[in-house]
């Protein structure tokens, strides 16, 4: 009688209920639409000041991986002469619907060490915040659309161990002028 119990036990724990998969709130069934980052599909000029100094950027966005993410590749337009290694970025927007909150996969050039921190955001109106919480301290990233202009605003802030908020970046996303 024993073995008999733990044998269908064993199938229980192995076997879930029909019904448990399907009221997953997340995978490949659940498509990740935001008519809010729609916006953002497509080819942009980036520009503006990261940590003083100017940027000039292409960025190009698009849907991957089945609808679950937007993938945003970022490339500095400028070889530098002085040797140092052009910013380049492919940042991955998801959704996680448990915990009804974006997540942001951050991948740049500074490597592994800086791309281990995810950043969570929540969408307010025409924007989403985006929080990293770095062991030297928390980074805010916001996307802002402006329906107006058709352009994006990516703000981008550091607090230092006083507490204080600085700015690190400002970007404006336009579209590239057609030839």
């Amino acid at each position: 009688m024993p073995h008999r119990f733990f044998a269908l036990l064993a199938l229980f724990l192995l076997v879930p209920p029909s019904g448990v998969f399907s009221q997953d709130l997340d995978g490949p069934h659940r498509n990740f639409t935001d008519s809010l980052l729609d916006n953002m599909t497509g080819t942009w000029d980036l520009t503006g000041k990261v940590a003083g100094r100017n940027a000039d950027h292409s960025v190009e966005v698009e849907w991957i991986l089945n609808h679950q993410f937007l993938r945003i590749r970022e490339k500095d337009k400028n070889r530098s002469a002085n040797g140092a290694v052009p910013y380049e970025a492919m940042i991955l927007v998801g959704y996680d619907n448990t915990s009804e909150r974006y997540v942001v996969h951050w991948n740049d050039v500074y490597g592994g060490r800086f791309s281990e921190t995810l950043g969570f955001g929540v969408r307010a109106g025409d924007e989403v915040r985006f929080v990293f919480e770095y062991p030297d301290g928390p980074f805010h990233t916001t996307f802002r659309w402006l329906p107006d202009s058709h352009q994006w605003t990516w703000h981008m802030q550091s607090r230092d161990k006083s507490g204080k908020w600085n700015d690190f970046a400002m970007f404006t996303l336009t579209r590239p002028k057609q030839p």
